[in-house]
């Protein structure tokens, strides 16, 4: 059951083909077998419970009651989110203890549609950097090398998605949450258009929930749930795609990496479309200023109190200590600044966009490093000045809040995974999805190309 996609696993539920006590005990020991290679689901909850919930669902459905497409599926929520009555700790020891009263809205719609939570997947600290460890759950692996990270900050869903853990995943994205990981497990991450998925706050900074899974349709089928609505039918698009690739070499990229993307080119060739390497006239090093900017106003308004007190900031991991420091460090000037740039970065984007339907670019700028490397100091002999500089190459799309699917686009000599983004005009998520689908129908990465054992 667990090779099931989440759809064809819902109908079968749905026709009373299998039971959800089935489906659960599948997943549970599934669970138990390979979750310990990866660590991907954490804070499980009692199996027993769990059955129990099973049964409830198939008493419901032999009452005739359905709650929705997930109705009877087992699902584990991103530890950055909160899930009522599960453990809630964000990857930090400061919140080990702590447990959600309420659940997220996203995570309501998830529930309400029927499915079983189970547990949470686990995430870095705060969901900084995109490597998946923290002193409360430990590191999560790739299950293509589990020497090597998953990479994150949704790299747990990952990580599960790719052995078969669970069906379908939520996860999160700020610099590629959702796609980074999605490249290191050789699975779908899809961070819609801004607003697709409700978010609390009024200001727009970059991050975004968002669905994972093996198949496009799982996807969709997730993002409607996460939404709650409907996504409108896909219009018809032209047949341009722009090749960004490193930027026209501002992007350093380790040995092999754009080689193993630029197959994805052909396939779209394939389909009909034309592909042209192009990149947009934007200075990248005035842009990622601007993200830094961004990203530091951000991570000071949501932990300036765990620095303040001497006693939380001690147990703080470097990289959120340098975020907020430097976000002290703002003037009101230089957010004014900084949002003045990434508007004008926005128009150029939009202008780029009048020219192609859709811009390809590499998920990564490295292959999955190991697990006990807490992110890359230097690419190809290019020293990295932070922490996530080394993810740059998301950076671009997540500042226009452009629709954007991470998907796979094959393996290196070493069976080591790669993906590529696929990315859209604001509001086209429906368009991204078609055409992913059909690249998907072309290549079936995920399908056939499981983890090892």
């Amino acid at each position: 059951m667990p090779w099931f996609s989440a759809v064809e696993l819902s109908e079968s539920i749905r026709r009373r083909e299998i039971s959800c006590v089935e489906v659960m005990t599948s997943y549970l020991e599934r669970l138990d077998a390979h979750n310990p290679r990866v660590n991907a689901v954490v804070a499980l909850r009692d199996p027993e419970e769990l059955l129990r919930e099973a049964a409830d669902r198939d008493a419901a459905l032999a009452a005739g009651e359905r709650a929705g497409w997930l109705h009877g599926l087992p699902f584990a929520v991103k530890d950055l989110a909160a899930a009522a009555g599960l453990p809630w700790t964000e990857g930090s020891p400061i919140h080990a203890r702590r447990v959600a009263d309420e659940d997220e809205p996203f995570v309501k719609r998830i529930r309400d549609a029927g499915a079983i939570i189970i547990g949470k997947t686990n995430v870095p600290e705060f969901g900084l950097g995109s490597q998946t460890y923290n002193h409360v759950y430990g590191p999560t692996s790739t299950p293509y090398d589990t020497t090597r990270t998953a990479g994150g900050s949704s790299g747990g869903a990952a990580a599960a998605l790719a052995l078969r853990l669970l069906p379908v995943a939520d996860g999160s994205d700020y610099l590629g949450s959702l796609r980074n990981p999605a490249a290191f497990c050789n699975v779908l991450g899809f961070r819609p258009t801004y607003g697709r998925i409700p978010s609390p706050g009024f200001v727009r900074h970059p991050s975004t929930v968002g669905p994972m899974g093996r198949t496009v349709e799982d996807v969709t089928a997730l993002l409607e749930v996460m939404s709650g609505a409907a996504l409108p039918p896909a219009a018809e698009t032209g047949r341009r795609i722009a090749w960004v690739g490193d930027l026209g070499g501002h992007l350093a990229t380790e040995p092999g990496l754009l080689e193993v993307c630029r197959r994805a080119l052909d396939v779209f060739e394939e389909l009909g479309f034309v592909v042209e390497e192009a990149v947009p006239d934007y200075p990248f090093d005035r842009l990622w200023n601007t993200v830094l900017t961004w990203r530091w106003w951000g991570m000071l308004g949501a932990h300036d109190e765990l620095y303040a007190d001497p006693a939380t900031r001690a147990r703080l991991k470097p990289e959120i200590v340098w975020e907020i420091e430097n976000g002290l460090r703002l003037t009101a000037l230089d957010i004014a600044r900084a949002e003045a740039a990434r508007t004008e970065w926005y128009d150029t984007a939009l202008n780029f966009f009048s020219r192609y339907d859709f811009v390809l670019a590499p998920s990564t700028q490295v292959f999955p490093f190991p697990v006990t490397t807490p992110w890359p100091a230097e690419i190809a002999g290019r020293p990295m000045d932070s922490y996530h500089r080394w993810m740059e190459t998301v950076a671009p799309w997540s500042m226009t809040g452009m629709p954007a699917l991470g998907m796979p686009a094959g393996f290196d000599e070493r069976g080591l995974p790669a993906g590529v983004q696929l990315v859209g005009r604001p509001g086209a998520d429906a368009e991204v999805l078609r055409l992913a689908r059909a690249y998907e129908e072309r290549t079936n990465w995920v399908r056939d190309r499981p983890p090892p054992a």
